[in-house]
C-alpha cells in the first residue's frame, strides 16, 4: 500500500520553471542535515512542523492569546509575539486565527495525495517535457517516501527531478536513482573546512555521491548558488571548476545567484538571518564567473539561462 506511505512536506508548487526542465510540480520536502547561512526555505530545515507568525496580519483579537494551551503567545507593540520555549507547534492557534497571521508550516501527506496534486497538470507536463520535481530541504531524508513517490511517477510517464545536497548514504541514492531521470545536485564550497563551518557538516560525502552519479552516466545538473565573501573567491570556484571537470561524464553546471527573497522568513520563525549584509552578485560578475568556467568542459548557465560573454 505504497499510496498510504507518508511524507512531511511544506509546499508544492505548479507550474514551477526553474526546478528542471519544463512546466513542473515542485514538491517540498521538511528536513534537511545541512544547516546553510543563506538558505531561503529556512522552514524546511526541521523535520518537524514549525509555526509561522506574520505580526502585520494580526488583527489583535487575542483569539490565540485565550486558547493557547501552553500559554506561549502574548501582544507586544509589534504584534503577537511567540515564546517559542514553551510552543508545542500544536496548531491550536493557527486554527482559530481569522487572519492566517499564525500558520503551521509541514503537514503529513500521502503518496497518493501527492500524486493527486501532481497528475493534475499532465498535459502541461507532455507539451513543454516538464514534470515532478522533489526538493526541499533535502528529500533524500525521507528516502521510503521519496522512493515511492518516484515510483508512481514513472508508473504514471511523468518525468522525475530530485534536488538534492547528496549529503545521504549512497544506498539511499542507489535506491531512488532508477526512477529518477535527472538529480539537480548542489554543491556549495569545496573547502571541506569552510563546507562544515558554513553548512554543518563536511563535503566529502557529498563529492563522493557526485563521483558515483557521474561515473554510472546518470544525468545530472550541477547548481551552485554564488554567495559572494562566501563561495566566490577565485580559489573557491577555480577549485569547483576543477573537480566538476575532472569527473567521468562532466555535467553542466547552472549558476544560481545569491538572492534575499528568503530573509524576511527568518523573523517570521523567530530566527536571526546572518548574512544580512551580503549584496547578491550582478550581471557583470556572473559574467565574470561565466568566464572563468568557460576553461573547464562542460556547459555553464545562469538560472538556467546561457549567458554570453562577448
Amino acid at each position: 500500500m505504497s499510496g498510504m506511505l507518508q511524507g512531511i512536506v511544506f509546499d508544492v508548487k505548479r507550474f514551477a520553471v526553474h526546478d528542471g526542465p519544463g512546466i513542473r510540480t515542485t514538491v517540498f520536502f521538511k528536513g534537511c542535515p545541512l544547516r546553510c547561512g543563506w538558505c531561503h526555505n529556512p522552514e524546511s530545515q526541521g523535520s518537524e512542523p514549525e509555526l509561522v507568525v506574520r505580526p502585520s496580519r494580526c488583527q489583535r483579537c487575542a483569539s490565540c492569546v485565550r486558547i493557547c494551551p501552553e500559554r506561549a503567545l502574548s501582544f507586544s507593540d509589534e504584534g503577537i509575539s511567540v515564546d517559542r520555549s514553551r510552543c508545542t507547534r500544536c496548531g491550536t492557534c493557527a486554527g482559530i486565527c481569522p487572519s492566517q497571521a499564525l500558520e503551521i508550516v509541514g503537514r503529513a501527506v500521502t503518496v497518493g495525495e501527492v500524486m493527486a496534486q501532481i497528475v493534475r497538470d499532465v498535459p502541461f507536463y507532455d507539451e513543454s517535457g516538464g514534470g515532478a520535481t522533489f526538493s526541499g530541504g533535502e528529500p533524500l531524508w525521507q528516502p521510503d517516501f521519496l522512493a515511492a513517490t518516484l515510483r508512481a511517477c514513472h508508473e504514471r510517464g511523468i518525468h522525475t527531478a530530485v534536488d538534492t545536497c547528496g549529503f545521504a548514504p549512497w544506498e539511499t541514492i542507489e535506491r531512488v536513482r532508477g526512477a529518477t531521470d535527472l538529480f539537480l545536485y548542489d554543491l556549495k564550497l569545496m573547502s571541506s573546512s569552510r563546507h562544515t563551518e558554513l553548512t554543518g557538516a563536511p563535503n566529502a560525502l557529498i563529492l563522493e555521491n557526485l563521483e558515483h552519479l557521474s561515473r554510472l552516466g546518470q544525468p545530472l545538473v550541477v547548481r551552485v548558488a554564488i554567495i559572494p565573501g562566501i563561495n566566490d573567491s577565485q580559489r573557491e570556484l577555480c577549485a569547483l571548476g576543477e573537480f566538476v571537470g575532472s569527473l567521468r561524464n562532466p555535467p553542466p553546471v547552472d549558476l544560481l545567484p545569491y538572492h534575499r527573497i528568503g530573509v524576511g522568513k527568518y523573523g517570521r520563525l523567530g530566527r536571526l538571518y546572518h548574512l544580512g549584509d551580503v549584496v547578491p552578485p550582478d550581471e557583470e560578475r556572473m559574467a565574470e564567473i561565466v568566464r572563468l568556467f568557460e576553461r573547464y568542459e562542460f556547459p555553464v548557465t545562469v538560472g538556467g539561462e546561457t549567458r554570453g560573454t562577448d
